[in-house]
């Protein structure tokens, strides 16, 4: 059984999963609710990541030298206050500032979250710990983000914030109760860390974090119009192939962070090809729907794969700052998210239509690829090694 500890960060995770994505199976009721497009109602999406991206440098900094375990508990009350402001927003913009103060707990929450998961195990579990705490991030995707869209089409999309308020307090009292006290935060100069971030063997695999995410969410973000415009799925019927995705998410993250122990750089250049065979597939089937779902479930499962395999290769490339490299690749991921996004609502604004995202999104994992293969070839790592260049 996983250590309580990191069951809490699970916990956690979990909420601000759900909160993170559920608002993509929202999305046309959120437009009808304040008459805008679905496009622009997708920018809910990325002013949350963006606010992730804004937020994981300020944060890391108010909080480097706090205990670890009172820094999640502040992060969780931010998080809270940030869940309620989006359940009464009597606006989208409103909503855009609410989502935005949320965000900001969410890059820290992770960064400080992966480094504790990390130090509570021995070195060959690592990735694996750290694929654990994620796990309520790709439980979200399975039970969070098809229940929160069902409560949402049912109750009204303010319903599922308020569920997801409670989730909030429960994952603050596992944290209060089962992470250990007197976790030290950062011990050397804040200077010193953050200029041992500027080296490209820790700016690469952050780079590589934020093309990962950018080919996940150019199709993941406009998912339910993909479903309902493209495949003929009923709104009721997206929530079951959400379902669906959800399950391939979390297996794929688990088994991310086996495999990565195992062979990191093998696992996260498996991954990428992985991925761009499936998108290609996912643009030729997407108007059947047995194969759709097959893939799609395939599809989150390698995207998730990589996660935990790529927060492991930027912590342990930045060993003397692992703290900050971990919540700043946070951001990497968001900035990812909110690119993905703007990308894939750009382009239905200039006239592609839903089933031409997954093209743009295979070209995207195709520049990570490119990018992994190049930091092994260039560093003479082997691909089947456990630690990662630059390390």
């Amino acid at each position: 059984m996983p250590p309580l500890p990191i069951l809490a960060l699970a916990v956690a995770s979990f909420g601000i999963g759900t909160t993170e994505f559920v608002i993509m199976g929202l999305l046309p009721e959120v437009a009808q609710s304040f008459g805008v497009t679905i496009p622009q109602a997708g920018y809910l999406v990325s002013g949350y990541a963006m606010g992730v991206v804004i937020g994981a440098p300020i944060v890391a900094i108010a909080t480097a030298r706090l205990p670890r375990k009172t820094a999640l508990l502040a992060l969780m009350a931010v998080f809270l206050i940030g869940n309620i402001g989006c359940a009464l927003a009597p606006s989208y913009g409103l909503l855009m500032a609410a989502r935005i103060v949320t965000a900001f707990a969410h890059g820290a929450f992770f960064g400080i979250g992966a480094v504790v998961a990390r130090d509570l195990v021995p070195r060959e579990k690592r990735t694996q710990a750290v694929s654990l705490m994620f796990a309520g991030l790709t439980l979200a995707n399975v039970l969070g983000v098809p229940l929160g869209t069902a409560l949402g089409q049912v109750a009204g999309w303010r319903s599922t914030f308020w569920a997801v308020v409670a989730i909030g307090i429960a994952a603050g009292l596992a944290i209060q109760t089962f992470v250990p006290s007197g976790l030290p935060g950062t011990r050397g100069g804040l200077v010193k860390e953050f200029r041992a971030l500027g080296r490209w063997p820790v700016l690469r695999p952050m780079l590589i974090s934020t093309l990962s995410s950018v080919s996940f969410f150019t199709v993941f973000t406009y998912i339910t119009p993909f479903l309902t415009g493209v495949t003929g799925f009923s709104p009721q019927g997206v929530t079951g192939v959400l379902f669906a995705a959800g399950i391939g998410l979390t297996v794929g993250n688990l088994a991310g962070g086996h495999f990565a122990d195992r062979g990191l750089m093998a696992t996260i250049i498996g991954g990428f090809i992985g991925i761009v065979a499936v998108l290609l597939v996912l643009a030729a089937v997407a108007h059947h729907a047995i194969p759709t779902v097959a893939v799609l479930v395939l599809w989150s499962g390698l995207a998730f794969a990589l996660v935990s395999p790529l927060q492991i290769w930027v912590v342990e490339a930045a060993s003397d700052a692992p703290n900050l490299a971990s919540t700043l690749n946070q951001g990497a991921f968001n900035l990812g998210n909110a690119t993905g996004a703007w990308l894939g609502g750009s382009a239905l604004t200039l006239g592609a239509s839903y089933g031409h995202l997954p093209l743009i999104a295979a070209a995207v994992s195709i520049l990570g690829l490119g990018l992994t293969v190049t930091a092994v070839s260039r560093t003479g790592s082997r691909i089947f090694s456990a630690s990662a260049p630059g390390a």
